[in-house]
């Protein structure tokens, strides 16, 4: 390839950078961005010098590599301050005082973007509304959560125990969660002492047939938001001719309101890893990735830690407990981008691209990443993995409902007593959901819930009785997706919230395709009119519009987030009056 480079020469201090970032790895397009994230991490943004040898390094074209930086929330090509705290203004932060942080950033530190600090779509830390992750780069880089966050304790990195765990999981126990906040995330012994690696250990001696039998027997339904039968999609991958194949776990968890898989990977990590190599070994995959987003540093650092312990255990690499059986994995890290989560967008991210989606067919089990057949479960997926094998799929069959089978995380999050991970058999209620988490706070009343997130839809006090099941949303014209419960109380300003999620569809398009790339912008727009109440025309017409907007996005997006873009905003449109009657323009 004849590269043309017209950048300044790099430092011998950007060189350094990019070389530790590289690890010694024999030059590949898929380094691209963790080559970026060394310069991000010593410098504070990627200086054109840095962005240059990477360019060399790797054989990337300048314009291509120009093109993924700027793609990232998290990545710069301008200088940034050496800390910079990214305060999370989303919907359950913006309900728990995010709004009055940010002022009171501005009056201390200066201006959003001048002052070292910046606005934050959604980071996952719902249940410790309001929240900010804090990035220091340098030599010795760092990054934490701060939450709940306030001007005086911004600075300040917390104590991450088993105490803060237990804060995230107020109702302790369960299947799924019965480590967090009990068993030290840290200690592979531990671990294996409270019951840990009995499902690889049946696994490998049974056999990947089996092992995809009991996953169907069981009925486990992707708990990622699409739902899609897990046996059936290890089974198209374990059959696929083509060689290698890949396990990717997507722990991109950017849905607004979603924070289940973080709470996961931070307290019970070898969980995860046990799962995830389950999965490679049904499918005859010897390498995964874990993909991880950028804005979660403390699951990065416990799930890092958990890899090289597992490997050191014998757990992970070659000749796993002397079995014959290999699985490899490694972490990729996010940069910001909430379109990363979509599966083939991941796969872009990974492959060193713009992370935009592809269109499918064909369908991962077939050409995923690096174009070979490629497994893709979220965190929480995962996780029912060890407890099928060690149960039996006919016995979590019967867990639940016949057509929503098992135990289910919900993140409940607002204004809620008791914000967190709640572990439920499908079929409990959202009522009963409420009243684990202790209710509206203040004894307030209930003004509306939002399930799914942002990409969700919003529900009234009339729909307590809803079951939380597959088939009992549908029926309801709802939808469980990644497991958000958001509740409202009565002095909730919903339009402001409306406003919210507008936005968040708007700035994280990718804009590869028209409908959600336009239509996200005029879906604000009109928001806007109704929030002002300067129509064009009458009420009647702007609706109709923006129902029109949505009908587009839904039939012509390429991947969900603009299919999904106009949920939230229709379904409130719909029930819950949010906007005091607007006028038409005079």
């Amino acid at each position: 390839m004849d590269l043309r480079f017209q950048g300044p020469d790099a430092s011998d201090e950007e060189r350094a950078a990019v070389a530790a970032g590289l690890r010694g790895e024999s030059p590949r397009r898929d380094l691209l961005l963790p080559a970026l994230h060394a310069a991000q991490d010593r410098f504070g943004w990627v200086p054109p010098g840095a962005l240059d040898d990477i360019c060399r390094r790797l054989s990337v074209p300048p314009a291509e590599a120009h093109g993924v930086v700027t793609f990232y929330h998290l990545l710069s090509l301008v200088p940034m301050p050496a800390e910079m705290i990214h305060v999370c203004d989303d919907i359950a932060c913006r309900v728990r005082g995010a709004e009055g942080l940010c002022d009171e950033l501005a009056r201390r530190l200066g201006p959003e973007g001048e002052g070292g600090w910046k606005r934050s779509p959604c980071l996952g830390l719902c249940e410790r509304a309001p929240a900010a992750v804090v990035i220091r780069s340098g030599e010795s880089p760092r990054a934490f959560a701060v939450a709940p966050a306030s001007a005086e304790s911004i600075a300040t990195e917390p104590e991450e125990d088993l105490a803060a765990l237990r804060r995230s999981v107020p109702r302790q126990g369960g299947r799924l969660l019965h480590r967090i906040g009990r068993v030290d995330p840290s200690s592979l012994s531990a671990y294996l002492e409270s019951g840990g690696y009995a499902g690889l250990r049946h696994a490998m001696e049974i056999g990947s047939a089996a092992v995809i039998g009991e996953i169907s027997a069981s009925k486990l339904m992707g708990r990622g938001g699409a739902a899609f039968p897990t046996g059936r999609k290890w089974e198209a991958v374990a059959r696929a001719g083509a060689r290698p194949h890949y396990v990717i776990c997507n722990a991109d968890e950017s849905e607004p309101g979603t924070f289940k898989d973080r709470v996961l990977m931070e307290g019970d990590p070898f969980a995860v890893i046990e799962g995830m190599t389950i999965a490679g070994l049904a499918t005859g995959s010897e390498r995964g990735f874990l993909y991880i987003r950028g804005e979660y540093p403390l699951a990065l650092r416990r799930m890092a830690d958990a890899i090289e312990s597992a490997r050191a255990g014998g757990w992970l690499g070659p000749d796993i407990q002397g079995s014959g059986l290999s699985f490899e994995m490694e972490i990729r890290r996010g940069a910001g981008a909430y379109i990363c989560g979509e599966e083939t967008a991941l796969f872009n991210s990974i492959e060193g691209k713009r992370g935009e989606p592809r269109n499918k067919p064909p369908f991962p089990s077939e050409a995923g990443v690096f174009g070979k057949p490629t497994l893709v479960n979220n965190v929480e997926t995962l996780v029912n993995i060890p407890l099928i094998l060690q149960m039996g799929g006919e016995a979590y069959a019967r867990i639940g409902t016949p057509a929503s089978t098992g135990p289910k995380l919900f993140c409940v999050s607002g204004h809620v007593e008791r914000p967190g991970v709640y572990e439920v058999d499908f079929g409990a209620t959202l009522g009963e959901l409420m009243a684990m988490a202790g209710g509206v706070a203040g004894g307030r009343g209930l003004r509306a819930i939002l399930l799914g997130g942002a990409a969700g839809v919003f529900v009234g006090p009339d729909q307590m009785a809803m079951p939380l099941t597959f088939e009992g949303t549908r029926a309801a014209s709802a939808t469980l997706g990644s497991g958000v419960v958001m509740a409202f109380d009565d002095t909730t300003d919903l339009g402001d919230i409306l406003l919210r999620i507008a936005a968040f569809f708007r700035d994280e398009s990718c804009g590869q395709c028209v409908p959600c790339r336009v239509g996200t912008v005029r879906q604000a727009e009109l928001l806007h009119r109704l929030r002002s109440g300067r129509l064009i025309g009458d009420l009647a017409t702007e609706l109709a519009l923006l129902r029109e907007i949505g009908q587009v996005m839904r039939d012509a997006s390429i991947c969900g987030l603009g299919q999904t873009a106009s949920s939230a905003v229709e379904s409130a449109l719909t029930a819950l009056e949010p906007f005091p009657g607007p006028e038409p323009r005079s």
